[in-house]
């Protein structure tokens, strides 16, 4: 397990942590992007989805416990995690998601190599986790940033997130009864800082180019594809910008286009 990576899950976390540390009651109240979420439910999404991977990693009899009962209800049981606890003071919410992502920081540091855990989609090794919770917190922390109007300069964190996105092509077809494309496909991002980052071989006729943070934007499903200089060479990777996801779970219904009525 890389330090480096625990180090930049640390990092996104207290970034976001940073926006919302020092917010009156009124601040934790104002809404999202998210329909019915306010920023406290962002939160407490965080808090409730890092309990449940520490559950992951130190008790797989009790996340299966866990997820059967959540699929009594499909649908409803993630709202109904970050409606809980947004009901806390904020206070304790804050204190609570602190506790939860130090504790399964600690677990994932001490897995031992090799192993994997149970998750709501395939099993994950303990970096796969990591990357999945600096995915996650990065990404609801978008949704914070934009309630709260905040702009977050894009940092090399975002590397992560894009790894995600692309090694989850295949999920985000499967997810939605589809069957994947045979052929590879190429991505060729720009990072913050003019780098490139490359995904795929480099002669696949199927391409993805753009800026690294709309591709995150965009698998995180926090903005439309209209709304990003994302470049698509091919029916099939065309396609895939239309359904693109970096999360496990249902299939969302992503961000409308800007300006859409």
């Amino acid at each position: 397990m890389s330090d480096a990576l625990l180090a930049d899950l640390r990092e996104e976390s207290e970034e976001l942590d940073r926006l919302v540390a020092d917010l009156k009651p009124d601040g934790w109240a104002t809404p999202t992007p998210a329909p019915r979420w306010t920023v406290a439910h962002q939160i407490a999404h965080l808090a409730w989805t890092d309990d449940a991977a520490l559950l992951a990693v130190t008790d797989p009899d009790g996340f299966a416990a866990h997820t059967a009962q959540a699929l009594k209800d499909p649908d409803g049981f993630v709202d109904e995690g970050a409606g809980a606890g947004a009901a806390r003071p904020p206070a304790e919410l804050l204190a609570r998601w602190r506790d939860g992502r130090t504790r399964l920081a600690d677990a994932l540091a001490a897995a031992p190599a090799g192993a994997r855990f149970p998750w709501y989609g395939p099993p994950m090794s303990a970096a796969s986790m990591a990357t999945a919770r600096l995915m996650e917190t990065w990404a609801h922390g978008q949704d914070v940033a934009d309630a709260l109007g905040a702009v977050r300069p894009p940092t090399a964190r975002l590397r992560h997130v894009a790894w995600i996105g692309v090694r989850a092509r295949d999920y985000a077809y499967a997810v939605r009864g589809l069957t994947p494309p045979a052929e590879p496909f190429r991505v060729e991002l720009t990072a913050p800082d003019g780098s490139p980052w490359t995904y795929g071989p480099e002669d696949a006729t199927e391409r993805i180019t753009g800026p690294a943070l709309d591709f995150c934007l965009l698998v995180t499903q926090r903005a439309h594809r209209d709304d990003t200089a994302l470049r698509a060479e091919g029916a099939h990777a065309s396609a895939w910008l239309d359904i693109a996801q970096a999360f496990a779970g249902p299939a969302g219904p992503g961000r409308a286009p800007k300006g859409a009525a």
